[in-house]
This record gives structure tokens, C-alpha cells and sequence, in this order.
């Protein structure tokens, strides 16, 4: 009895006053959106996944021997073909096509006058990850992407010359900052490429496949059905600025621990772990077109990389680590590198 009295007079916890303003509580999630067999289990009876294994990028580290290419006029000879000039000059085929307007399917004349480059040049291999080739030259992955004008899905195939962008002496603070991951640098740059010939490796339909770090998966092309919420709760952080000037690339929402949290629409996961600073427990999910979700401060994981879920499915339970000011769960959407506020993007009351 005493316990009970105790446990009563715990104080909720308290929002901060720099997330204080008019609240919107996100509505009950219909019952044809969450799986029956998620609804009837209690949190305490959902089982976690295995361990996740390293990360691609810590796995399959990469040798920094890019190629330097001097600037240089090439003449189209006869049976040339892009790839075969790209392997030829060391520069890569995409560069090669941006420099001369070039566009698919890239026919190439004879005698054809080709402007070549220069920069220094990296030839990716099976199983490396845009993550850690950035850390083997010691730049920011989000240059690497710019320089090479890389768009959805941001998968890099072996045999690919990617650009590496030229920085000046860095600071050990810049250095730091060059080899640290964000949420970007997974949505971006932590798929490893994919072999020549090979084909993706089809999503699981449950946690119990554990794949390798090195496996590519395939991924959704089209985005299906609209986003459900992923936990009934207040929101107690909104995106875009802060009150101290930071920027919420999502939102927070209060929760109790260990409350199941839901997929926000069908998808295929693509990363499981700890790796961003702040945000404790994440998994991020792959929905086609772009579109991301990301779901941060959770205290245990469901899922596993390359397993199919379903809206509604349980990903994880929440929790309070990281950064959490409470028990809580960050909730991200993104649509390529883009972070785009979910409220907008949600079902309203």
C-alpha cells in the first residue's frame, strides 16, 4: 500500500518552457492501421531483435587510393563508350557527362571532342558505403554527395569513380566533425554498393534474418498509402528552430517507456543502432520515393535491417536515450536529404 502511495505522488514529467505553446496530440491510430497481433501484445511481451551487427561503413573500412586525374581533352575513338573513356582517363563516368551536357543513353560521336576533369578520383568497391569512403579521405560524406551531384536512392555501385572534394587543413574540431554521422549521412551514404551483376537482397518479412553488414538491400521504389502516427502522445518539441537557436529536423513526443512504436507506413528498414550522437536508439525506415522515417530515443529495437514492416507494425519500444529530456520518442520524416516537417505531412484529429 505504502508503494502504491509512493508511485501515485510521482510528479508527470515536466514539459520544458521553450516547448511550451498550443500542443496537437496526434489522433488515435485507426484499428485497420496497426497489425492485430502488435495491438494484443503488452510491451513487455514484444520480442527484440538480435543484437544488430556493425554498420557497413565500421565493417568494410575503405584504402584511400584515389586516382589523381589531370584536366585533359579526349577525342572519341572508334567503339568508345563513357565507361570505357571513365576507365580509361581515371575520371568518372558521371563527371565526364556532367563536364560535356552529355545525357542518357550517352551516345558518343566519333572524333567527339571530351572535356576530362581533373580531380582525384575513387573506384568504389563491392560492399563500401559512401559513409566510409568519406572517412578514409577525412571529408564531410554531405561533399561528397554535392561534388557528385548524387541523387535518390544514393546507392553507389562497384566500379563507380566517385569525385573527392579538395578541403584545406582542418581543425581537430573539423576533423571530428568530418568522421562523426548523422541522420544524412545514414539516408545518403550507408548503403554498400552493390556488385557487378549482383542484385539486391530482398527484404525479410521478420527480425529473425540478421544480414550481413555488406549486403545491399533492395529498397521501395514507390511510397504506398499515407503516414499514420507512430505513438499516441504529446508533442513536446515541434520542428524548425529551437528557443536556443538550434534546428529540430522532427518532433518529440512523450510517451511512457516502453511504448510500442509503430511504423509510420509500409517500408523496409535500412538501419538499426546508436551510431547518431543524441539520439540513443534509432531505426530508420525506407518507404519508395524518397521518403524516409526516422525514429530516435528508443530503448529497445524490434526489427532488424533489410526486414519489411508494415504501417502500424511495432518497430521498437521507447525510451529515454540519447539526449532524451524524458521518456520520449523523436520522430523524423525526410524525403531524400530533405528533413520535412511530419505534422504536415500526418493525418490531423
Amino acid at each position: 500500500m505504502i508503494a502504491l502511495m509512493l508511485g501515485a505522488c510521482v510528479p508527470p514529467p515536466i514539459e520544458r518552457a521553450s516547448d511550451r505553446g498550443p500542443q496537437i496530440p496526434p489522433p488515435p491510430i485507426a484499428a485497420e492501421e496497426a497489425r492485430p497481433a502488435d495491438r494484443a501484445q503488452s510491451p513487455d511481451r514484444l520480442p527484440p531483435a538480435a543484437p544488430p551487427p556493425r554498420p557497413a561503413w565500421e565493417a568494410r573500412p575503405v584504402t584511400p587510393d584515389a586516382r589523381e586525374v589531370r584536366a585533359q581533352d579526349y577525342y572519341v575513338r572508334p567503339g568508345d563508350t563513357l565507361r570505357g573513356v571513365a576507365n580509361f582517363t581515371g575520371a568518372g563516368s558521371e563527371a565526364i557527362a556532367r563536364a560535356n551536357g552529355l545525357t542518357p543513353p550517352y551516345v558518343l560521336r566519333l572524333d567527339q571532342k571530351l572535356v576530362i576533369p581533373a580531380g582525384r578520383y575513387h573506384l568504389v568497391r563491392a560492399g563500401e558505403t559512401g559513409i566510409a569512403i568519406a572517412r578514409a579521405y577525412g571529408v564531410p560524406w554531405a561533399q561528397v554527395v554535392e561534388a557528385n551531384a548524387l541523387a535518390e536512392p544514393y546507392v553507389l555501385r562497384a566500379g563507380q569513380r566517385i569525385l573527392i572534394p579538395r578541403g584545406g587543413p582542418m581543425t581537430p574540431a573539423e576533423r571530428a566533425r568530418a568522421f562523426a554521422v548523422d541522420i544524412e549521412d545514414i539516408v545518403t551514404g550507408g548503403e554498400p554498393a552493390l556488385a557487378a551483376n549482383a542484385n539486391p537482397v530482398a527484404p525479410a518479412p521478420t527480425a529473425r534474418r540478421v544480414l550481413p553488414p555488406e549486403a545491399s538491400v533492395a529498397a521501395p521504389t514507390r511510397f504506398v498509402g499515407g503516414f499514420g502516427w507512430p505513438v499516441e502522445g504529446r508533442i513536446v518539441s515541434r520542428f524548425g528552430p529551437g528557443a536556443s537557436g538550434e534546428r529540430q529536423n522532427g518532433i518529440k513526443i512523450a510517451v511512457p517507456l516502453r511504448t510500442p512504436v509503430l511504423a509510420t507506413a509500409n517500408g523496409v528498414v535500412s538501419y538499426t543502432g546508436s551510431g547518431v550522437k543524441g539520439l540513443g536508439g534509432i531505426v530508420i525506415v525506407r518507404h519508395g520515393d524518397g521518403w524516409s522515417s526516422i525514429y530516435g530515443h528508443v530503448g529497445e529495437i524490434l526489427v532488424q535491417r533489410g526486414q519489411a514492416v508494415k504501417r502500424g507494425q511495432a518497430v521498437a519500444l521507447s525510451g529515454d536515450s540519447g539526449f532524451a529530456d524524458q521518456p520520449e520518442l523523436h520522430f523524423e520524416l525526410r524525403k531524400g536529404r530533405v528533413p520535412v516537417d511530419p505534422v504536415a505531412e500526418l493525418p490531423g484529429r
